[in-house]
C-alpha cells in the first residue's frame, strides 16, 4: 500500500508564488512516485476558484478573509484540517511554515495520532523595514517552538539556512536538508505569438532585465529603481503585484525612469514564460532573509538565463546562485553595486551565453523536481520507519 500524505501549506495554484509553484510541482512528482497526496490550504474568498479537487488529487481550499501581518484570516481552518484527516486518513502530514494556521495541529486530538514532518521555508524575520512584525514575533515564537519540538522531522531548504537560523538551533538534530525545485514540462517554450508579445513589451532596447516577484516590503524593488537612474540602455520589467505597487509606481513617475521601468502586474504563466524566454537576465534584489530561498531563480535557470542577486547574510540564494558561473552576487540595499553589475554583465556580451549555459546545467542536476521529490520520499519511508 502506497504512503498518504496530508500536506498543508498557505495557498496552492492557480494561486501565485514561489512556495505555491513549489507545492503545485511537487504533489504530482510525489503521486508519480507511488505516493498517495492531498492538500489542504487556504482560498481568498475575494478570488475564489471552482471546486477543491484537481484532477488526479484532492486539494482542500479553506476560505480566508485577507490577511493580517501577511497570514491568512480563516477562522474554519481547524475544523477543515480535523475532517482532512478523518477523511483522506494520512500516514503522516507535512506542514509547509510559515503558515499560523498550522498551528491548529496542536489543538486537535486527531492531529496528534499522525506524525508531522515540518518544510521550513522561512524564518519568520523580525524585519528592520516592517516594524510591526518584532512585536508580532514575540507572541508567535513560543507556540513555534512548540510546533516544532512535536515534529518528527524538518526539513530545510538550504544548508546556508539552516546554519543562519536561531529558531532551528535547538533542533539541528533533526533537520535534512532538501533544496527546492520545479518541473520544467510546466515551464513550456513560448510560441511565436507569444515571443511576438514579448518582443513588443521589452521594445526596442536588446538589454532586458527581468524581475519577478510579490510587491512587497522585502523584495528590494527600490534597490532597483535607484539603481535604474545610471543604467545604460537598459529595459526593465517587474512582474507581480502586492502591497507596494502603488508606491512604486509613483517612485517611478518621480525619477523619471517610466522609459527604462515598467510593472507589468501578474501576468499568465504563459506571457511570464515568454518574458523569461527573451530577457538578458533575471535580478532578485531582496534585502532580507525572509526571502530564504528565491524560487524564481530557479525559473530561470531552466531557461538558460544568468541571475544577478543580492547574496543575503543567512540566505540560500548565495547557494542557489553561484557568483561568477551562473551569474552574480550583488550585496543587499546597494543600488551603486548593482548598477556597477548589470552594466558590467551588458558589457561582456559572451557572459550571457557562458552563464546561461552553466545555470541550465545546474538547475537539471540539482533543481528538477523528481529529484527533489525522490529525497522527500525517502525522508518519509525513514521518519515512518523509525
Amino acid at each position: 500500500m502506497s504512503l498518504r500524505i496530508l500536506h498543508i501549506g498557505k495557498y496552492f495554484p492557480p494561486v501565485a508564488g514561489g512556495i505555491e509553484n513549489f507545492l503545485g510541482d511537487l504533489l504530482p512528482s510525489l503521486e508519480k512516485n507511488g505516493v498517495s497526496v492531498a492538500a489542504l490550504v487556504h482560498d481568498d474568498v475575494r478570488k475564489r476558484h471552482e471546486g477543491i479537487f484537481d484532477a488526479t488529487m484532492p486539494i482542500f481550499r479553506v476560505p480566508s478573509y485577507g490577511t493580517l501581518l501577511y497570514a491568512p484570516l480563516s477562522p474554519a481552518f481547524p475544523f477543515a484540517l480535523n475532517k482532512a484527516i478523518r477523511e483522506f486518513r494520512p500516514d503522516l502530514l507535512h506542514f509547509h511554515l510559515p503558515n499560523t494556521s498550522a498551528f491548529w495541529a496542536l489543538i486537535l486530538p486527531v492531529a496528534g495520532t499522525v506524525p508531522w514532518i515540518v518544510h521550513w521555508h522561512s524564518d519568520v524575520v523580525p524585519s528592520m523595514i516592517d516594524r510591526r512584525m518584532a512585536p508580532a514575533y514575540r507572541l508567535y515564537q513560543p507556540v513555534e517552538k512548540r510546533f516544532l519540538s512535536r515534529a518528527r522531522s524538518i526539513i530545510v531548504t538550504s544548508q546556508p539556512y539552516l546554519n543562519s537560523s536561531n529558531t532551528l538551533s535547538e533542533y539541528k538534530d533533526k533537520c535534512r536538508v532538501v533544496p527546492l525545485g520545479l518541473n520544467p514540462e510546466r515551464l513550456k517554450m513560448p510560441g511565436d505569438a507569444d515571443l511576438r508579445w514579448a518582443d513588443a513589451v521589452w521594445g526596442q532596447r536588446d538589454r532586458r532585465v527581468l524581475i519577478i516577484g510579490r510587491l512587497t516590503y522585502y523584495k528590494g524593488h527600490d534597490v532597483i529603481l535607484d539603481a535604474a537612474q545610471d543604467l545604460k540602455g537598459i529595459r526593465i520589467l517587474i512582474v507581480g503585484d502586492g502591497e507596494c505597487k502603488a508606491g512604486l509606481k509613483r517612485r517611478i513617475h518621480d525619477l523619471g525612469i517610466s522609459y527604462t521601468v515598467s510593472l507589468q502586474g501578474s501576468l499568465p504563466e504563459s506571457a511570464l514564460h515568454a518574458l523569461l524566454s527573451t530577457c538578458d537576465c533575471l535580478c532578485l534584489p531582496s534585502v532580507e532573509r525572509t526571502e530564504a530561498f528565491g524560487l524564481v531563480l530557479l525559473e530561470a535557470m531552466r531557461y538558460g538565463k544568468p541571475v544577478v542577486a543580492s547574496n543575503i547574510p543567512g540566505s540560500g540564494i548565495g547557494w542557489v546562485v553561484e557568483d561568477g558561473v551562473t551569474g552574480f552576487w550583488v550585496p543587499p540595499g546597494d543600488p551603486l553595486a548593482l548598477t556597477r553589475t548589470l552594466n558590467d554583465f551588458f558589457d561582456q556580451p559572451e557572459l550571457k551565453r557562458k552563464m546561461g549555459h552553466a545555470a541550465m546545467n545546474r538547475f537539471q542536476k540539482v533543481f528538477q523536481i523528481d529529484h527533489v521529490a525522490q529525497q522527500i520520499i525517502l525522508i518519509y519511508h525513514q521518519l515512518l520507519k523509525a
